[in-house]
């Protein structure tokens, strides 16, 4: 039976498998090719992925937590994928104080929060000098806290405000407490793309300006593609191809996360026609070709449950994928696009779904320093969550779930 299998793998993808377990980099038509396979080529592809991770990385399978922070919805950058953005005058629109945005940082860090993420809408009226006190004000409270703040786009609205040298601009975001950036606002690194999914959001030179800048003064950054919306397998491999170029030449990415597109509620579907976000296969073959096509590079391929779900999630950990992302806490972009896999999930959740597939939870920091690593059940910490019940790590769950963080399998961002 198996070998009924092999006979029907394609010999061209066949042969790139066995290059790229055996440690030959991958081109970027193979990646494309990859991205396409359907039927045994899928299965093999899958396979490889999965004996590449082990290789890689190992059995754990690590987890942060941490916080969302969007101290505004207000932005006019008008991208036709978002469905966060307000206006200023929408009844739904807000502006955080500093007040109510270190609540929600003492909040996580009583649920063992390790990390903030900061990023928000480019108000009009928020500059560097808001960007840098938001930073000190939070890392003045909460010392121990790792600041994972500000997109590229909001890095290129602050410095054109600033004045600055790019370089000094981030040094001084550094010295107020800002650690790494994401790497979102990348979606696809193709201006033909980007003209249509965003305007007037920053270009890829520009993307690729601030990463490298970020890069060489010692700040690190995550890396991410959106995908399955109007880009072909051609784009997505392209912009795999110019993540790996950087990551060659700074070595300042600490992972690679694939962001499914979410489309229910933003333009990009409901006015220009996208495609309506991707398939499950879809989501399976970019983790599994990210892993094979990154290494020895970038060695953390990462799950958005947000995107995914925890139930795809997990086929993903066998696909490829190492870390099932953060806690959140709180999550919005996703959400108001229309993602129904909920804001939260708590640790006792991750550390159940990694164990149902048979692999070791490890909670990690923002940059993959191992904090717990949890072989036993039996020694797990009680939860942490808000009103969960203390005792057994099963207690725990049962009591998180019960007191208003989103169950595992209910269908609710």
């Amino acid at each position: 039976m198996f070998q009924r299998m092999l006979d029907d793998v394609n010999p061209r993808v066949a042969a790139i498998l066995d290059g790229a377990l055996e440690g030959r980099e991958m081109s970027v038509e193979d990646a494309e090719l990859l991205l396409g396979v359907e039927g045994a080529d899928q299965h093999a592809l899958l396979w490889a992925a999965d004996r590449a991770r082990q290789e890689d990385v190992g059995d754990d399978v690590s987890y942060v937590i941490c916080r969302n922070v969007n101290f505004t919805n207000i932005c006019y950058v008008g991208c036709s994928f978002c469905g966060f953005a307000r206006h200023k005058h929408q009844s739904d629109a807000y502006v955080h104080d500093m007040d109510t945005l270190l609540e929600k940082c003492a909040g996580a860090v009583e649920r063992g929060a390790t990390e903030i993420c900061i990023q928000g809408g480019i108000h009009p009226q928020k500059n560097h000098e808001y960007y840098r006190e938001l930073a000190a004000t939070i890392k003045n409270a909460f010392p121990q806290l790792h600041l994972h703040a500000y997109s590229p786009e909001e890095i290129d609205w602050g410095h054109r405000k600033s004045g600055m040298d790019l370089a000094d601009y981030l040094r001084w975001l550094m010295e107020a407490g800002v650690s790494s950036l994401p790497g979102t606002a990348a979606e696809i690194l193709d201006d033909e793309i980007r003209e249509i999914l965003s305007p007037r959001k920053l270009k890829t030179a520009r993307w690729v300006e601030i990463i490298k800048t970020a890069h060489s003064i010692g700040l690190p950054t995550t890396s991410t593609v959106m995908y399955g919306h109007i880009e072909s397998a051609r784009h997505v491999a392209a912009h795999m191809g110019l993540i790996r170029d950087i990551q060659k030449e700074t070595g300042g990415f600490t992972e690679f996360v694939p962001l499914g597109y979410i489309h229910e509620m933003n333009e990009l579907y409901n006015v220009l026609g996208s495609r309506p976000g991707s398939t499950a296969s879809e989501d399976i073959r970019i983790i599994a070709v990210a892993r094979l096509f990154m290494r020895p590079w970038i060695t953390n391929i990462q799950i958005s449950w947000v995107k995914m779900g925890h139930k795809l999630g997990q086929i993903a950990l066998g696909a490829g994928a190492n870390d099932f992302g953060g806690t959140l806490m709180e999550e919005s972009i996703s959400r108001e696009s229309g993602s129904m896999f909920g804001e939260n999930t708590a640790p006792e959740d991750f550390r159940r779904l990694i164990r149902e597939v048979g692999r070791t939870p490890v909670e990690r920091n923002t940059l993959y320093g191992v904090l717990h690593r949890f072989e036993d059940p039996a020694l797990d910490p009680p939860s942490m969550e808000p009103g969960a019940a203390s005792g057994s790590s099963e207690e725990s769950d049962t009591g998180a779930r019960s007191a208003g963080s989103e169950p595992v399998l209910q269908v609710v961002s």
